[in-house]
């Protein structure tokens, strides 16, 4: 019995002293000037290819060496390097009923290296007007050629999305050989398309792409790896709105990428983690994903115990404060052992709220969860009615910082169990291919 006494004694002393330890380490100063780092305008947005990503890399790269996490074995440094083509669409060439379409009222969607299409055997759609329109963008946008018709009500959302759809596309060399055919052309202003023409022409260019990614070795489970990550890139320039053009990409993702840096530092301090701890920034999120994708490659999925992705913490979720939503709740025990670890506390971590949203496969954890690991995003974005998502008003200003400081909290002392071997959440079912 007096073993027993000390031995929770001890236990106490220890969660009391964890306690003491993170609000000394994760601090309002340190997580200001992460994200304030991030989503500055010297960053301009952090768009993949280009001086501002690579400024953002780097200073990610200075953290990670600052808290002294190590490279990923077989890296040398903290930058996982890979190739991708990316191809940048040519203004397209749109002839409707012998009128010249102009440029700022065509809308391309899809990867086509070069097509060329008439109105035979092309589907001509008109978009419903008592519908909304990014509803309507993304079911349409998918799939073979089409000319989709949008009408004037949608002018202003039409100029949104055109704002960054014609920005490079990465496709992997498999795609150059087997060029796809998908090009749906949305065009605004147009009622009707009997007879028309396109040519769509993109120029391709071999580039590099990187993920800054440390890790901390585990001590007995060394072989079983904990995934945190956050993705990094952003819109970069976009339209001007009220002399301002730079989108900061604040909550997305730099509040993500914050608390993955966080988390680092942290679990570095504590010096307990029995797992081998991966913390990675990936690239590319916004244009398809494409590091999450690289890093998963590179790992066997069986070794991969659990991925923490965090993503759009910034602000109160639906739930209200001290709250945060996981995504695929449901498909395993991971939130259950989340919430368990925080009892006492007044956090709670709940099911994905938007389900319709199909957030669990629109995020960084998608690759590695089809895989059946049990890899999830945490957020507390209100996704549905948030305007300032993909805006150049994504700013440090309109975060809620202590939103991003207690969810930082949460995770960490959430995933104390895991980190530390006790707990292992159940397996997720793998996506048929």
């Amino acid at each position: 019995m007096k073993k027993l006494f000390f031995l929770a004694l001890a236990g106490m002393a220890t969660l009391q002293l964890s306690a003491q330890n993170i609000d000394k380490i994760i601090t309002r100063e340190y997580t200001d000037h992460l994200i304030k780092t991030l989503s500055a305008d010297d960053m301009q947005g952090r768009a993949t290819f280009t001086p501002g990503i690579d400024k953002a890399a780097t200073f990610i790269e200075s953290e990670f060496k600052k808290i002294g996490l190590q490279p990923l074995t077989g890296e040398k440094t903290f930058r996982q390097t890979f190739y991708r083509y990316k191809l940048t669409p040519e203004p397209v060439k749109l002839v409707i009923d012998g009128k010249t379409i102009a440029q700022d009222n065509i809308l391309l969607a899809g990867r086509a290296i070069s097509v060329t299409f008439n109105q035979t055997g092309t589907e001509v759609i008109k978009l419903d007007t008592a519908k909304a329109f990014l509803q309507q963008y993304r079911t349409l946008a998918r799939g073979t050629k089409k000319i989709v018709l949008v009408d004037n009500k949608f002018a202003a959302d039409f100029k949104r999305y055109k704002s960054f759809s014609g920005r490079p596309a990465i496709v992997d060399e498999k795609d150059l050989q087997n060029p796809s055919q998908d090009a749906t052309i949305f065009v605004l202003g147009i009622n009707e398309a009997k007879e028309f023409n396109v040519e769509v022409k993109s120029k391709s260019e071999k580039v590099p792409l990187f993920n800054v990614a440390g890790m901390l070795p585990g001590k007995s489970k060394a072989k079983e790896l904990v995934v945190f990550s956050g993705h990094y890139d952003h819109l970069g320039i976009m339209k001007s709105v009220d002399g301002d053009s730079i989108a900061n990409g604040a909550d997305d993702d730099a509040s993500g990428t914050t608390a993955m840096i966080a988390l680092a530092k942290y679990y570095k301090a504590q010096k307990n983690n029995e797992r081998t701890l991966i913390f990675v920034a990936f690239t590319a999120e916004e244009i398809g994903g494409f590091g999450a994708r690289y890093f998963s490659e590179k790992l066997n999925p069986d070794d991969v115990v659990t991925m923490f992705n965090i993503e759009m913490i910034g602000k109160d979720s639906k739930f209200g404060k001290n709250t945060a939503f996981i995504t695929g709740y449901e498909r395993s025990d991971f939130g259950k052992i989340l919430q368990k670890n925080l009892t006492g506390t007044e956090f709670t971590f709940h099911p994905d709220p938007y389900p319709e949203q199909n957030l669990f496969y629109r995020s960084d954890n998608a690759t590695l969860a089809a895989l059946g690991v049990p890899a999830h995003t945490i957020s507390t974005d209100k996704i549905d009615i948030d305007k300032l998502y993909h805006t150049v008003k994504d700013e440090y200003s309109s975060l809620d910082v202590e939103n991003i400081l207690s969810t930082i909290k949460a995770i960490a002392k959430s995933a104390t169990t895991i980190v530390n071997g006790t707990d292992t959440p159940t397996r997720i079912p793998k996506l048929k291919q």
